[in-house]
């Protein structure tokens, strides 16, 4: 059996679906190593697998886009955190391989430097992207906004427009960032994100159709893989979920800092008034909200979302990819409120699959999120199937068999 090791983002959102794919791996006899956050050290190791941190300058560098509201710097400060840590995994990458002598390397997306790195590497060698990809498809509009597709002149017009402005506030310092990393590697120059992550020679994208768009095509080395779930070993479901006798509204923000508590806020206000019991999940702990006010709501840090999930009919969420597919993956729908990052283009995919509503952070009213939320429980129809064309992508048992394929081992049947 081989050595995998797996080099994440510091960030507990791309560290679960790593830990989902890693433990399909482990269970074919693999040894796993991985570098992650300090406080994902304990999990990884709890998970069974072997882990170290990733060098502390790299963790320290966090974004601080949730000082800003404008949708655009947010971007920017993203790109410049990225790019930033991307100097420190070069070195880092270096002493893990050197440490582990792995006999395949899966990289995250957003590790910008460990991709280049491991480039350089005489080593079978992937991308796993846990988020949205910076990847660009035929049809599609650029990454970033969350533009709908649009077909004919009308949107080659409009995406040309959108990608001069996303090519000067990503593109271009992602460029300036990157380069003279890979130059000082022996490596060509990159335009783009999209051709950064197309160096590896297989790309693993946590995602599967119809949430992505019908049209999309990225390639043979893009292996769509569906949601990677995943949930720490140790967690139980809360005593007080057992007293719970409404139908619950699972209610969550980002588990990274952002401007998003006003979500938690309004979402108790709306749905005071319907016979439902809200479960408000604040994992980052910003903010001073007290639920006591509230008729039947349970105000948490971090759940164990499949027992919650378990009772939910909707989820009103900041967009983050992870609760998001979470949720479809169970057939329910979702009523998503992009703040930043990659929100915008998952909220778009929830609108456009018609798994349930998007209503955009700057225009979030009571009145306007009752009428999200209530067309969103009607929307059943399409999460159960993006439900079904999640499960159909095979999951991490795919994702494990391309893994496998980096090695020449040969492909498994699929276990059902």
């Amino acid at each position: 059996m081989a050595v995998v090791l797996a080099y994440t983002s510091p960030a507990i959102g791309h560290l679960f679906p790593f830990c989902a794919l890693l433990t399909e791996l482990a269970s074919r006899g693999h040894r796993v190593h991985v570098r992650t956050l300090n406080s994902g050290v304990d999990l990884c190791r709890q998970s069974g697998f072997t882990a170290e941190c990733v060098d502390p300058r790299i963790e320290s560098l966090q974004s601080q886009d949730w000082t800003t509201g404008s949708a655009l710097r947010v971007a920017s400060k993203s790109v410049e955190m990225l790019a930033g840590r991307a100097a420190f995994e070069v070195a880092d990458l270096d002493r893990a391989i050197r440490s582990v002598n792995p006999d395949v390397v899966l990289v995250d997306g957003n590790c910008w430097g460990a991709i280049s790195a491991a480039e350089t590497k005489q080593i079978p060698w992937l991308v796993f992207s846990p988020f949205v990809p910076y990847l660009e498809s035929p049809g599609s509009p650029p990454f970033g906004p969350g533009a709908p597709p649009r077909s004919g002149m009308a949107g080659k017009i409009r995406d040309s427009g959108i990608r001069a402005v996303t090519a000067a506030i990503f593109d271009r310092p992602l460029r300036a960032g990157i380069n003279p990393i890979r130059a000082a590697l022996g490596l060509a120059p990159v335009r783009s994100a999209d051709e950064l992550m197309r160096r590896a020679p297989a790309v693993l994208v946590a995602t599967g159709k119809p949430f992505e768009y019908a049209h999309t095509e990225w390639g043979e080395s893009v292996h769509m893989i569906g949601p990677a779930i995943f949930e720490p070993p140790s967690q139980e479901p809360p005593s007080w979920l057992a007293d719970i006798d409404l139908p619950v509204v699972l209610v969550t923000t980002s588990s990274l800092r952002q401007r998003d508590t006003s979500l938690l806020r309004t979402a108790l206000r709306v749905l005071d008034d319907e016979p439902v019991h809200v479960v408000a999940a604040n994992p980052a702990g910003a903010g001073d909200i007290d639920p006591s006010g509230y008729r039947h709501a349970t105000l948490a840090g971090f759940v164990p979302l499949s027992a919650v999930l378990d009772r939910t009919v909707c989820v009103v969420t900041h967009g983050g990819l992870g609760i998001t597919q979470k949720a479809l993956s169970r057939g329910i729908p979702v009523c998503a409120v992009p703040f930043g990052r990659d929100q915008f283009e998952v909220a778009r995919r929830v609108e456009v699959a018609q798994a349930g509503t998007r209503l955009p952070a700057r225009r979030l009213t009571v009145r306007r999120l009752r009428q999200k939320f209530l067309s969103a429980l009607t929307m059943t129809a399409g999460a159960e199937a993006v439900a079904a064309g999640f499960a159909a992508t095979g999951g991490v048992r795919h994702g494990a068999d391309v893994v496998e394929r980096q090695l020449g081992m040969p492909t498994r049947p699929h276990r059902t």
